[in-house]
């Protein structure tokens, strides 16, 4: 394929052409020549509209797929639409299905499903087998198959002697482990952050502590590791993930063993950045999510944890539920949000003055960096992994691709609008 990116503007700070507007001819999924007023063949697809600008492809480090197990509700075909549709070019699907992605068997099955698919699919495969957090999977083999990271997904650790024997497995080999810090003892029944709205609506609440004991654990036990293990290679970047983060003092725990250079990250949702606990005041199950929505302090909190780098990462932890998991009381719905297809405009709707560059890094180079992917750069011989978008349009989020609707998004007029992807050389859903 032969593409023409017509005056588009570079967000890529590793790029010698960040910030400029200039010509982008992709050929054979290169980018074969950046320039001004380029001319080329008439047989060569241009793409040529106001105010278009183009990133490194975006990567989205925590996407169920709900497949194999739970295709009425997701499946790879739909996730990746849907991923592509949000601008994304990569997608980290967890194990969280049926049967899990504990073994071989089920990371080729993903692997096969997802040639050629809009978007590169890799898998965060289960640590403990069923990710029940009881056994061990065989997680070197898993590692040598092509799992990019171990998680068990929507499940935390609980044990702490699984936790620390995953990092010592994962440290000589250069792996990730992601955990969502969570004590589910203290959260036990709980619908929604434990506060004064959690009161008034009389619904069973879900403390902060419940999640920042965990993160003090973890971040103890990798303390411990780096001291007691000894391997040739530190680690390339984070050995110690955090997923989903939603507290003031998490992001506070996560900072302090930053400077105490712990290699550690974190990633939070990008509905945590959008609302919090006073939005479910209307009950509504599509806003009920775990970790649940904070304190306006907690989100302020984390706001500026992107601020000053230390949250690395923003995902839509994208979670498919069909409409009979989702239109019940609200005590008895599940959780979940989707949100492949809206990260960015909720980004753009709901900024607090975070400049477009700091954000998309929270998108592009700072998860690859963390999952140890090859870095993608603008430049004239580099892979075409590309985003187009237009920062500042408005749009109106009518329909998902998604099998599921479980988006309390839906009908909103957002700002901020994908365009399309390239991936492997094609052109992928064109505004």
């Amino acid at each position: 394929m032969q593409l023409l990116l017509r005056s588009v503007r570079v967000v890529d700070a590793t790029s010698p052409f960040d910030g400029q507007v200039c010509d982008l001819l992709v050929v054979n999924g290169l980018i074969r020549q950046i320039g001004t007023d380029l001319a080329v063949d008439s047989d060569v697809r241009v793409i040529d509209q106001p105010n278009l600008h183009v990133s490194p492809g975006w990567i989205d480090m925590r996407v169920l797929a709900q497949d194999p197990g739970f295709e009425h509700k997701e499946d790879i075909t739909s996730v990746c639409r849907a991923a592509a549709v949000g601008g994304f070019t990569d997608i980290v699907v967890l194990p969280n299905t049926q049967p899990a992605i504990d073994n071989k068997g089920t990371l080729g099955y993903i692997q096969r499903m997802a040639q050629g698919q809009p978007v590169g699919v890799h898998v965060a495969a289960a640590i403990t087998k069923k990710a029940a957090g009881d056994d061990f999977t065989e997680m070197l083999d898993l590692h040598h198959a092509g799992a990019i990271a171990f998680s068990d997904g929507h499940h935390p650790l609980q044990n702490p002697d699984l936790l620390l024997k995953t990092l010592q497995y994962l440290y000589p080999v250069n792996g990730l482990l992601m955990n969502r810090a969570e004590e589910t003892k203290l959260t036990l029944f709980g619908q929604m952050h434990e506060g004064v709205q959690s009161t008034l609506l009389g619904l069973k609440g879900m403390p902060a502590l419940a999640e920042e004991l965990m993160i003090e654990r973890d971040l103890r036990l990798l303390d411990y590791v780096l001291s007691t293990e000894r391997s040739e290679r530190e680690p390339a970047s984070s050995l110690l993930h955090f997923s989903t983060i939603s507290t003031a003092r998490s992001v506070d725990l996560i900072r302090q063993a930053k400077l105490r250079g712990l290699p550690v990250s974190c990633d939070v949702a990008v509905h945590q950045l959008v609302f919090d606990d006073t939005s479910l005041a209307g009950f509504d199950t599509n806003l009920k999510v775990n970790p649940p929505f904070r304190s306006a302090d907690d989100v302020a909190a984390l706001w500026n944890g992107l601020s000053d780098g230390t949250i690395d990462a923003i995902v839509s932890d994208h979670t498919p539920q069909d409409a009979e998991s989702k239109n019940l009381e609200f005590d008895m719905a599940e959780f979940g949000i989707i949100g492949l297809e809206t990260v960015f405009a909720l980004l753009m709707t709901h900024n607090r003055n975070l400049p477009l560059s700091q954000l998309l890094d929270k998108l592009t180079a700072r998860p690859r960096q963390i999952l140890r992917l090859p870095a993608l750069t603008i430049e004239e011989g580099q892979p075409a992994s590309l985003t187009l978008f237009d920062p500042a349009a408005n749009w109106t989020y009518d329909r998902t691709v998604s099998k599921s609707k479980n988006s309390p998004f839906l009908g909103q007029t957002l700002t901020g609008q994908v365009i399309g992807t390239v991936h492997q050389g094609q052109l992928n859903h064109t505004a």
